[in-house]
């Protein structure tokens, strides 16, 4: 279960759709609601709409709405015998089906609200009989037919190909009329979506003795990489690929302060080492104040550069700070470096011999 929010409010006051799917057949029903809905309207829109027609399900999936963990939701659900399961931030992965379903209805009402601005709920049973009885490459057939054994039957030859002879009343030429147009549009937002995964997909695989870096941003690794939130990167490494556990996961060579680290990783947790393997990017803890503020200081000044005015001349440093690397290096001025950082310029000239006074 999900929302889809911000849309025009449609005649009936509606500017919500409420997007439920099951996750076995991928049936799915998209039901207007207004945001000032309470939970006990849509608890009664939910054993109407719902159960009346799928009868009670096992599990709930959902994100963490204020509709889904009210007390009245939560007690319904329990007297219902249903397992309320709650997506979070770190397993989006969770929820992913409604959200693949959400982008495609978004894609369509876009344009149907383009069209039709704010009578777009008309056009909402349309979207819902078009994706219901779109194939799907899962499960090698539609929706309608994996829920209900068989094709959907209509007199509007919906499933034949070619222009379709209808003799009848105007209403069933105006819904065939929309039918088309939401199918047009189902099939272009399918289309686009195919292009966007097709982009970030990444066919590699690693073979053992290649070196690759283990992402470590999903991860709340207080515990187990002993990194903190927001300042953590989101790569460590680069490890050493000792063998290969199935088609998709790979053992690493991790370090004695990795040793309670499981070390078999998925291959979206990888990227592979494209550069110097000798080169590792730390995974040490970096000091925080209580502040959430941490401090550096200049190691190393790499150039030299004067600014003359009319009345004076201002000497720069480039430097190099800690926890960075040279190419993140900055330009400070002479007389902040001397009063701020002073053992600068003493390392300075013990190592190269040079008086940068």
């Amino acid at each position: 279960m999900d929302f889809i929010v911000g849309l025009p409010r449609s005649r009936h006051g509606n500017d919500a759709i409420w997007v439920i799917t099951d996750r076995l057949t991928k049936v799915a029903h998209f039901i207007p609601v207004k945001t000032t809905h309470t939970t006990q309207k849509l608890a009664s829109l939910y054993l109407s709409r719902i159960v009346c027609l799928h009868g009670v399900p096992k599990t709930i999936i959902s994100d963490r709405g204020t509709q889904f963990i009210s007390r009245f939701w939560d007690h319904l659900q329990q007297a219902l015998g249903t397992q309320l399961a709650f997506s979070t931030a770190y397993h989006p992965q969770t929820d992913g089906q409604t959200e693949r379903v959400n982008q495609i209805l978004e894609d369509m009402l876009r344009a149907c609200v383009l069209t039709y601005g704010t009578s777009w709920e008309e056009s909402l049973p349309y979207a819902e009989f078009a994706y219901n009885n779109s194939y799907q490459a899962s499960l090698q057939m539609a929706p309608f037919e994996a829920l209900y054994g068989r094709r959907c039957r209509t007199p509007l030859n919906w499933s034949e190909t070619g222009d379709s002879r209808i003799f009848g009343p105007d209403m069933l030429k105006e819904v065939e009329e929309n039918f088309k147009l939401i199918r047009d549009r189902l099939k272009t937002a399918q289309s686009r979506l195919k292009s966007y995964y097709d982009q970030k997909h990444r066919g590699v695989s690693f073979e053992p003795g290649e070196f690759v870096y283990l992402r470590v941003s999903p991860m709340r690794g207080l515990q187990r990489f002993k990194i903190k939130g927001k300042l953590a990167p989101r790569f460590i490494g680069p490890f050493c690929i000792v063998a290969r556990r199935g088609t998709v996961a790979y053992m690493l060579d991790l370090p004695e302060e990795l040793s309670n680290v499981h070390d078999v990783f998925h291959i979206s947790q990888l990227r592979k080492c494209v550069s110097n393997p000798e080169k590792q990017v730390s995974h040490e803890n970096i000091e925080v104040q209580p502040d959430l503020t941490y401090r550096e200081h200049p190691i190393k000044i790499l150039e030299e550069s004067e600014r003359r005015t009319r009345q004076k001349t201002i000497k720069f440093f480039r430097v190099q700070w800690i926890n960075h690397t040279e190419s993140e290096a900055t330009w400070e001025r002479d007389d902040f470096l001397r009063t701020e950082h002073p053992h600068l310029f003493e390392d300075q000239l013990k190592s190269r011999g040079r008086d940068f006074s």
